[in-house]
């Protein structure tokens, strides 16, 4: 199937400020999701998915100060990919010193409301993969966002999906594994500074990066620990701490990947 494009000028894109810097190859595309609630009344309307491409784009102008919107492409659950920036141009939405490495390609899920991607829109990110690769050199790899930047973008559905190679829908991907009960927790906080270290660390870091957290499982909690730890407290509405409490750890079983 050819890809679906929707134009700039289709979507109601204000005009960049400025020349776009150059990008004749990159090591591949980086996946992202919007970071905050995205209604999913969107499945049902079309017309609703090009309101929030016109949102993200005047929050990244007008609040992030951006010369336009930081993706390359963004992809809807309708199949459709709207041209952000496009091949062959710089993004800005990977991170400081990470833009010119991965093109950055949105699916418009968040991290409420629409969490899980529709198949079409996983279609659509591929689509999206596909064309930069042939008019924007993109190379190979598919990261997440959070891949060598310190967030919970993606979202655990979308990069779970990118942690299993992000196969076409239909293709045979495995599912996402299911809910389980917690192990005991040790009785310890788990936190950083300074590092700690032991078994528990290491069952806590094998189980975040079950559900698709970027995380050595080395039982050192150190600094990357954290991080991760404050991302997924946030995103399950726990105090953001940083450290694992009971509270955190039973959530990581039990917790619903979103």
């Amino acid at each position: 199937m050819p890809i679906d494009l929707v134009s700039r000028k289709e979507w109601g894109a204000r005009k960049a400020r400025g020349s776009y810097t150059a990008l004749s190859s990159t090591k591949g595309v980086k996946v992202h999701y919007t970071g905050g609630r995205v209604d999913p009344a969107i499945v049902d309307d079309h017309d609703k998915c090009t309101g929030v491409v016109r949102s993200i784009q005047k929050q990244h102008m007008d609040g992030n100060g951006w010369m336009d919107i930081g993706y390359s492409m963004v992809a809807c659950p309708h199949r459709k990919v709207f041209v952000g920036r496009g091949p062959g141009h710089l993004p800005a939405a990977n991170g400081p010193g990470l833009n010119s490495g991965h093109y950055a390609v949105l699916g418009l899920v968040g991290s409420s409301g629409l969490v899980t991607p529709p198949d079409g829109m996983l279609h659509a990110i591929l689509d999206a993969i596909d064309h930069l690769r042939d008019k924007g050199g993109a190379g190979k790899e598919i990261k997440g966002h959070r891949d060598g930047y310190a967030t919970s973008c993606p979202g655990d559905k979308l990069y779970a999906w990118v942690k299993k190679g992000a196969p076409r829908p239909g293709s045979g991907g495995e599912p996402d594994p299911p809910d389980e009960k917690a192990p005991p927790w040790q009785g310890r906080v788990l936190k950083y500074p300074p590092i700690m270290r032991g078994d528990d660390v290491r069952t806590w870091q094998a189980r975040m990066r079950a559900r698709g957290w970027s995380l050595d499982v080395d039982g050192a909690y150190g600094p990357r620990s954290r991080e991760v730890c404050e991302s997924f407290q946030r995103e399950k509405d726990l105090s953001a701490t940083g450290a694992v409490d009971k509270a955190t750890w039973v959530a990581a079983w039990e917790k619903p990947i979103t």
